[in-house]
């Protein structure tokens, strides 16, 4: 029989009027994996806060191993055994691995010094009780996002962690990727630590769990037996609704005419070489491979980003050289980047700003009509559903689904004639992915011209006519998304 090692009695926690945790009750037993799902703004997040000592509930308490807590502080959640690996892993960049590994013991053991030689002998011994292979010499800004987390598990386990929490952790990984994190939660779910994973991804929940509880409006909707649940099953439990798996329909124009895109024989240094491919007015392509397929570094070929070494690029019949951003805009080229955060977003700036910034660069005009694009913005915000008080809200205060929904909306603004979508829904919950999807089907009816780049196999089928599988640099095989099913498209990358 299994020990119980946390559980949460009627947490309550509100934030003035709203209710972010309503009368919470779970546990979790030492050696089990827990899921919690739940869109944004279901409390997920508030609730890893008052478990990790963050917050303080308004009402109810915690017991973990018998001890009862009104509220913890982070320290006495840390000295309980209970570790948060955050979505940045809270790393410092400029360290090597050993010292972000160590660091923690040094500081625990009150040693004024920190010895180089004894971090490495701890390092190592960290990462073979996962068994796991890392360069602990290396920077950690050179390390891979796999890499990275897999170091803040060592580190979380060298400080004799009771309770592990994952918040997103498959987010930015590959398929294998994945594959190694979850041998990684097996070896510690052996060692009797407990794990609570938080996720979007309802294919890896069901995988990985034992058991799933899910928040929806602050609420506690289900706790279930993973073995007991459908996928479907669990979207009606984080939505309380029902989404049909539509497939987009591509209707070719009458007047096909010139190609949108055609690409003949792009190749990037040793990243992606004889690249072929074309795009008809109103498909939606979707380009998939493991991570060091190219697929990225392709779309950037695209966009101007990076300069293909040889092969041609035909914009409707004409050739072009797209040798800079600038170029590929003047050709009616949008894209909306993976790394919405840092690359597609001005944080701090308003929603309405992000939305016409566009608008902003290629006007030519002395003077801008600033109730046009204030009547634009608005009515780009209304259609794509972004949830805001007003346009004036700024966007580091809105959820992933929302942020990338304003992304999305600064291209509308100037209507692309074709439009590169680099992971359009990573981080983003199972309501917010199926109406961004609607969206994408929903621009390519009306003509516009749509690469998705993904490794989410769902996400493609329902969003493509046409699917690319690159490997090594290459284009392997073009399926017509009728013709084909996720498994087969999953094992060619595996193989």
């Amino acid at each position: 029989m299994k020990t119980t090692f946390l559980k949460a009695n009627h947490l309550c926690k509100n934030f003035g009027g709203v209710k972010a945790l309503i009368d919470i009750d779970f546990h979790i037993d030492e050696g089990e994996t827990l899921c919690m799902i739940g869109e944004n703004g279901s409390g997920k997040s508030t609730l890893v806060k008052v478990i990790s000592g963050i917050y303080a509930p308004d009402s109810g308490n915690i017991v973990i191993q018998g001890n009862e807590f009104s509220r913890l502080t982070p320290m006495e959640s840390l000295q309980a055994g209970i570790q948060v690996i955050y979505q940045d892993f809270s790393l410092f960049p400029n360290l090597t691995v050993a010292e972000n590994i160590a660091t923690n013991y040094f500081l625990s053991e009150k040693k004024k010094l920190f010895h180089a030689k004894k971090s490495m002998e701890i390092a190592r011994e960290a990462l073979a009780a996962i068994d796991i292979d890392i360069d602990i010499q290396a920077e950690v800004a050179q390390l891979s996002v796999a890499q990275k987390q897999l170091t803040a598990i060592a580190r979380a386990l060298l400080q004799n962690a009771k309770l592990i929490i994952m918040d997103e952790p498959t987010t930015a990984l590959t398929a294998r990727e994945v594959e190694k994190l979850f041998r990684v939660i097996q070896m510690m779910k052996e060692r009797g630590c407990a794990i609570l994973f938080v996720s979007h991804k309802l294919d890896e929940v069901k995988h990985v769990s034992e058991r799933i509880i899910v928040l929806r409006g602050g609420e506690k909707t289900a706790d279930i037996a993973a073995d007991n649940v459908d996928t479907e099953q669990m979207t009606y439990y984080i939505s309380g609704k029902h989404f049909d798996k539509k497939q987009y329909e591509y209707i070719p124009d009458k007047d096909v005419g010139q190609p949108v895109l055609k690409v003949n024989g792009l190749s990037y240094q040793h990243v992606f070489g004889d690249i072929s491919f074309q795009l008809n007015k109103g498909e939606i392509l979707g380009i998939t491979g493991l991570l060091g397929s190219g697929r990225t570094e392709l779309a950037l070929a695209l966009f101007g980003m990076i300069q293909p070494d040889k092969g041609d690029i035909f914009i409707k019949g004409e050739k072009k050289d797209i040798r800079s951003v600038r170029d590929a805009l003047k050709n009616s080229i949008g894209y909306v980047p993976e790394d919405r955060l840092s690359e597609g977003l001005f944080l701090e700036e308003s929603i309405k700003k992000n939305v016409i910034i566009r608008n902003i660069n290629e006007s030519n005009q002395l003077f801008l009509n600033k109730t046009e694009l204030q009547k634009k913005a608005e009515a780009l915000i209304r259609k794509l559903k972004i949830k805001a008080e007003n346009e004036e809200v700024t966007v580091n205060t809105l959820s992933g689904g929302n942020q990338q929904r304003v992304v999305l909306a600064k291209w509308l603004s100037i209507l692309p004639d074709l439009l590169i979508l680099n992971g359009p829904t990573v981080g983003v919950d199972i309501g917010s992915k199926s109406e961004i999807l609607e969206i994408i089907r929903e621009l390519g009816k009306n003509g516009m011209s749509i690469i998705v780049i993904s490794d989410d196999m769902n996400e493609l089928m329902q969003s493509c006519n046409r699917i690319c599988v690159m490997k090594k640099g290459k284009i392997n095989h073009i399926f017509a998304v009728r013709e084909t099913d996720e498994e087969s498209i999953s094992k060619l990358l595996m193989d």
